[in-house]
């Protein structure tokens, strides 16, 4: 018996003296932090960070209570919660030879530089991201970051986006006939409710967080319209209750009125781009709860690639210029109207890890600062459905932390300069 005891003493001894029994705990000093809830800039406070979560949140600078644990300073900053972009597309950039890189590129490809456009997003702040449609790689790419394989930001993903057969999300749009063939539901390729209905649960089966439709034409499909509705409501009506069924809720690209309306009065949960959006519309968004994406960085971007001679094919040029100078008005007239505003940007249309323009652009438009912060914090994790993990410093939440100099209330520039990114309680960057 004697013996007994005295070995697991032993052994209690040695769990207590080894460097997994001390809770190492992490102290951020910060001289500025946000409270995003009262929009009070808080002096001197200390987030208090163990494994992915923060564990308090306390006035004044306190120090690190046990050897094993460390005090990062950012006591010359300004401290936030992690920014999320609800509308992304990780695999892709904007260039020149965009159109033909589908012929010449393999999924490994796509993977490769995705990895650098994720890791490029997470420095820049963005510690969440939405990625609303791409080939498949987007989940894959999803699956490694939440393993730890590779660094990027948290990604929830549409996987294969949705529309009708000549639509936004064609993926033969301006083939060849012999190349086009008859993409189906496998292909995000729908007619009717019941095939609405099967590519819900297509992408469902292959790991999407979230549906992506689009109801109306779009700028960047070889197509002629890019603002006329695509799908009927019954389609969409469809895809809105399998998604329902399934968990999942559902985002819509639209650019035309008409595409909205069905859309929203079908069920979704967001409005992308909504360029063409008339009061109508808004009013019925209003009733409705659906948010606004509203993604004036890529108005912006194609309307300035546009100018560029042969920089996108025929077809596309002209909807470029047309639609593209309309977003931030949209985006103005929608947020005095009091439409739900979550922050998205449509990385991908230009380059990654500039996000943070759109902040610009939407102070531009008549959106105070800290309206446009809360829309990347506490409104995006309403949107996905993770306010009890995301948009906020706050105990319990997780540790996704930027660090900026200066103070964005007053200058909103600067969450264009990031000196300190953590997410989930790992720092990615310190400057």
């Amino acid at each position: 018996m004697t013996v007994t005891i005295t070995h697991a003493l032993a052994v209690t001894a040695l769990l207590l003296l080894s460097p997994a029994a001390f809770a190492q705990k992490t102290y951020l000093h910060c001289g500025q932090l946000l409270d995003v809830r009262s929009g009070k800039l808080l002096k001197q406070q200390t987030i208090v960070v163990e494994k992915d979560r923060i564990t308090a949140v306390q006035s004044g600078y306190t120090p690190a209570a046990g050897p094993q644990d460390k005090v990062i300073n950012l006591e010359s900053r300004t401290v936030l919660p992690g920014l999320i972009d609800c509308h992304v597309h990780v695999e892709g950039e904007t260039s020149k030879d965009n159109f033909l890189k589908e012929f010449t590129q393999n999924p490994a490809d796509v993977a490769y530089q995705a990895l650098g456009y994720a890791r490029t997003t997470l420095l820049a702040g963005f510690t969440t991201v939405r990625d609303l449609g791409g080939s498949g790689v987007n989940v894959s790419l999803r699956n490694a970051i939440n393993r730890g394989q590779v660094v990027g930001p948290r990604i929830f993903t549409a996987g294969k986006a949705i529309s009708g057969t000549g639509g936004h999300m064609d993926p033969t749009n301006g083939y060849r006939l012999d190349l086009m063939g008859v993409p189906g539901p496998a292909e995000g390729v729908v007619n009717g409710p019941d095939q609405a209905r099967q590519a819900v649960r297509e992408q469902y089966k292959r790991g999407a967080d979230v549906i992506k439709i689009a109801s109306t034409g779009g700028v960047l499909s070889v197509a002629k319209d890019g603002s006329a509705p695509q799908m009927t409501e019954e389609e969409i009506r469809a895809v809105v209750e399998t998604a329902r069924d399934l968990g999942l809720v559902v985002a819509c690209h639209a650019h035309g009125a008409e595409g909205m309306k069905r859309a929203v009065r079908a069920g979704v949960t967001s409005i992308e781009h909504g360029t063409l959006m008339d009061d109508e519309t808004m009013k019925l968004m209003k009733q409705k709860g659906t948010w606004y994406v509203p993604t004036i960085t890529a108005g912006k971007s194609v309307a300035d690639s546009a100018k560029i001679p042969n920089y996108y094919p025929a077809l596309v040029t002209p909807k470029a210029l047309a639609i593209g100078p309309k977003l931030q008005g949209t985006f103005g007239r929608a947020y005095k109207a009091g439409v739900k505003i979550a922050f998205g940007t449509d990385a991908s249309v230009y380059r990654h890890g500039v996000n943070a323009l759109e902040f610009g652009y939407m102070t531009e438009a008549g959106m105070p600062a800290l309206e446009a912060i809360r829309s990347a914090t506490l409104s995006a994790a309403e949107l996905l459905g993770q306010t009890a993990n995301l948009g906020s410093l706050e105990a319990g939440k997780l540790a996704d932390v930027v660090a900026f100099d200066g103070d964005p209330l007053q200058d909103i520039s600067a969450l264009m300069r990031p000196k300190f990114v953590m997410k989930a309680g790992v720092t990615y960057r310190q400057e």
